[in-house]
């Protein structure tokens, strides 16, 4: 799919030095129906999790889709592949991204709780089994659970970055950094109240603080706490990601989502009105946002007038 102009343009916007003011952003709103949820951006189009089916969509309509018992979770795409948690039977689904079949299910205890990452980084797919405490670290060469990692009772968020793996419990209020190399919790920090979803990049690793309302920047470096941020009177059911110099927080309350500058940790911009629950997604043309309670995926992008 060759990108439009339009495309073009919001990705040299977006990437350009000091990057443009968020609130330049537009959205174009997609109906989806059923329940989209959660996220992962491939190419020019997004898949979402949906009621017994994973959906790819664009902004010109649905472009696939696959049947499976019940997505759950954050996804990850790598090596050609879509990684998902199935919470009705406890598998990580591995889906041909080009050809929208099941290419694999391996066993990895996820679920209860749909409110899991899969993520990818060294060279391994990592999935969180809630229940047991543990991660598998999956071999995508043999498609089978190379190493299992104990973690902090009730694990489910991770994310991948700084040449390590990141691990949240919400009930234990705890941060783990785990070394790929060993397989091994080297840190244990204790975080806020109710911390979920996370993300690696743009100079550190930031955790949602669901309880307290507050986003929490760890430096990768030294593992601590390096500034807290009042997003509001809590961060429930949203999401997160970086780029381009800042932090997209999707919310629940008070707006669509919250932007952050990734240096100082200040707010710059809160972004569309509340539409409860949903995920979100940072790309270098635009942002993807779920609204799964009114049957929405939205994209927002720099219009091209805005260049001038």
């Amino acid at each position: 799919m060759k990108k439009t102009v339009g495309l073009l343009l919001a990705s040299a916007m977006l990437c350009a030095a000091g990057s443009p003011d968020p609130k330049a952003l537009t959205e174009k709103e997609i109906s989806v129906p059923g329940f989209a949820d959660f996220l992962a951006v491939d190419g020019e189009t997004v898949w979402a999790t949906n009621a017994g089916r994973v959906e790819q969509w664009s902004v010109q309509g649905k472009q696939a889709s696959v049947e499976m018992p019940k997505p759950c979770g954050a996804m990850a795409i790598a090596f050609d592949s879509l990684w998902v948690g199935n919470c009705k039977g406890g598998e990580v689904y591995r889906i041909d991204t080009k050809t929208a079949k099941v290419l694999a299910t391996i066993p990895a205890g996820m679920g209860p709780s749909g409110e899991l990452n899969v993520v990818a980084g060294a060279g391994s797919i990592w999935a969180p089994d809630q229940t047991a405490g543990k991660i598998s670290r999956i071999d995508p060469a043999t498609n089978a659970v190379v190493a299992t990692i104990g973690v902090s009772p009730e694990t489910s968020y991770l994310t991948f970055g700084f040449d390590a793996l990141w691990a949240v419990s919400g009930k234990g209020q705890t941060l783990q950094r785990i070394d790929p190399a060993s397989n091994a919790v080297t840190h244990t920090i204790t975080l806020g109240k109710m911390p979920g979803f996370l993300a690696a990049g743009e100079g550190a690793v930031w955790v949602q603080e669901q309880g307290d309302g507050t986003l929490v920047k760890i430096d990768p470096a030294t593992v601590t706490v390096a500034a807290r941020t009042k997003v509001g009177d809590n961060l429930k059911w949203g999401d997160i990601d970086t780029g381009a110099g800042k932090v997209w927080l999707r919310t629940t309350d008070d707006q669509t989502f919250v932007v952050l500058d990734a240096a100082s940790a200040a707010i710059v911009a809160r972004m569309g009105k509340p539409v409860g629950s949903g995920a979100l997604r940072y790309t270098p043309s635009g942002i993807w946002t779920s609204a799964h309670d009114v049957h929405t995926l939205s994209w927002w992008s720099v219009p091209p007038q805005a260049k001038d």
